[in-house]
């Protein structure tokens, strides 16, 4: 796939504009409609209730989790080869501070799913009255909240990023570039969480204003085939 994209820098975009959608889609269902519906921070027996009613999406919720970041990695990488030819060290740069994030989000999710674990096999957890086991899940389901913010903070210095190189390709939009370093200036807000938990609705809605334009125009327009060939070969 990859050695394709590479060779067609409309299949490329395209590509980055599906799996971006992907990672998208996949948050909001795994987020939205079952962690959401499932996690109540302020009553711990409540929750572990919740998860132990539901078992089975609450494990679904876990596996799209990572399917959303399986589909962001691929992004990504997409993204890196279609931004290299703008500028190669940057677009390394962009793509490690990207990578960071989403090791650092995946690795959280072990503290989603854990819970699970505990709440479901008390015989482990000898010794451990219900209250303390359903505290210790919330604590644990806690720090998966903790980590998804840690990893904002480096998902917005990556987008900050990319919406610069955007801005200098000349073969995307330049408003694309400056939806894409508004949005990353939002996401870096979370390198002091207190502040970054304030203004997330702010935040998260121009991230997503500005994914969806830039996943449309992946989608439906891809990029200036002529132009991107062109900084390509001026910097090879």
């Amino acid at each position: 796939m990859f050695d394709m994209a590479t060779r067609s820098p409309q299949l490329l975009a395209r590509l980055a504009g599906v799996f971006f959608l992907l990672t998208i889609l996949n948050g909001i269902i795994a987020q939205a409609l079952i962690s959401e519906r499932l996690i109540d921070f302020s009553d711990a027996a409540a929750t572990a209730n919740n998860i132990l009613a539901n078992k089975g999406l609450f494990q679904i919720g876990f596996t799209v989790y990572l399917i959303e970041m399986a589909c962001q990695a691929t992004t990504a990488m997409l993204l890196y080869r279609l931004l290299k030819p703008v500028n190669a060290d940057l677009a390394l740069l962009m793509l490690l501070f990207e990578f960071t994030g989403i090791v650092i989000k995946t690795a959280a999710r072990i503290f989603y799913i854990t819970p699970l674990w505990a709440l479901d096999n008390t015989a482990a957890m000898n010794g451990l009255d219900p209250a303390q086991i359903q505290s210790i899940s919330i604590l644990l389901l806690r720090l998966n909240d903790i980590g998804a913010a840690t990893a904002l903070a480096f998902f917005g210095f990556s987008t900050l990023l990319a919406g610069f190189l955007v801005f200098r390709s000349n073969y995307l939009p330049r408003f694309l570039g400056v939806l894409g370093m508004i949005a990353g200036i939002g996401w870096l807000t979370f390198i002091y969480p207190p502040f970054g938990y304030k203004v997330f609705i702010f935040a998260a809605l121009i991230g997503l204003l500005a994914s969806t334009v830039k996943i449309f125009w992946l989608i439906v327009y891809g990029v200036d085939e002529q132009k991107f060939n062109s900084v390509e070969a001026s910097n090879t």
